[in-house]
């Protein structure tokens, strides 16, 4: 069962969708799916739509809302920052825990690319709220993709207009600004519960690489990694999208209900 919902905070109205079991009647685990850079609440070729309706299956609940400035939410893009984005988070999963059909003792995150990087300070932040992370092809290292190879391709552009066109999205100064501040692989240090990465060796958009590097300065032992082989950056094929989501699946129903 799905229904549309939002939620409004400082004058900002979210707009997102709730997944629950069919019949449900009691508090069930509920999963926050966080989308990526210039993405929204559904995602590349649905995979948000597909991963709710799969934790559906097995008993567990999800919200995945557009962040402000993304999709169907109040705001436009050029008004979007990274540290927006991370008071959006915390509202949308101080929203999960409002929800009367929320156990709020079994919370997980899930996060795409830069999403990734939101669930991951997120779940460092609000620990004792997070019992579980799943990162797909998270950017961790987006202040590096943004000041080094963004720089060079749009770095006089963005000089001289203060802005720069992303595929009809107009990408303002003020993120590039804000993103520089941040070492996310430090922020997100420190989360203790467990967690799943899930990476494809040809991603295009964040390399293979930055998930070892995650594992290995980040979470250690706390997490383990589902390498995809031949996959891009939102594992846009059915047989990577279907391991991508039944990893993940497994692992939420380990962690959250087991």
């Amino acid at each position: 069962m799905q229904k549309a919902v939002e939620f409004t905070y400082n004058r900002k109205t979210l707009r997102g969708m709730l997944h629950l079991p069919e019949g449900v009647s009691e508090k069930v685990p509920m999963v926050v799916m966080f989308h990526g850079f210039t993405g929204n609440k559904v995602e590349s070729h649905f995979i948000f739509v597909k991963m709710s309706r799969a934790l559906e299956k097995v008993g567990i609940g999800s919200v995945r809302f557009d962040f402000y400035g993304s999709g169907e939410s109040d705001g436009d893009f050029s008004e979007m920052t990274f540290s927006g984005e991370l008071e959006d988070a915390r509202q949308i999963l101080d929203f999960v825990k409002r929800q009367p059909t929320t156990d709020v003792e079994r919370i997980g995150l899930l996060g795409l690319s830069m999403g990734g990087a939101i669930a991951g300070i997120i779940a460092r932040e609000r620990k004792e709220d997070v019992k579980a992370l799943v990162l797909w092809a998270p950017a961790f290292n987006m202040p590096e993709l943004i000041m080094g190879e963004g720089a060079r391709q749009y770095g006089a552009i963005m000089e001289s207009l203060g802005y720069v066109d992303i595929g009809g999205l107009k990408l303002d100064r003020a993120f590039v600004e804000d993103i520089a501040k941040f070492n996310i692989f430090e922020l997100s240090r420190g989360y203790e519960g467990k967690v799943l990465i899930v990476h494809g060796t040809n991603d295009e958009a964040v390399e293979y690489r930055i998930s070892d590097r995650i594992l290995q300065e980040v979470y250690g032992d706390n997490a383990f990694r589902v390498t995809i082989e031949g996959a891009d950056h939102t594992f846009k094929n059915l047989e990577w999208e279907r391991k991508a989501i039944e990893e993940s699946v497994k692992f939420f129903e380990r962690e959250l209900k087991g």
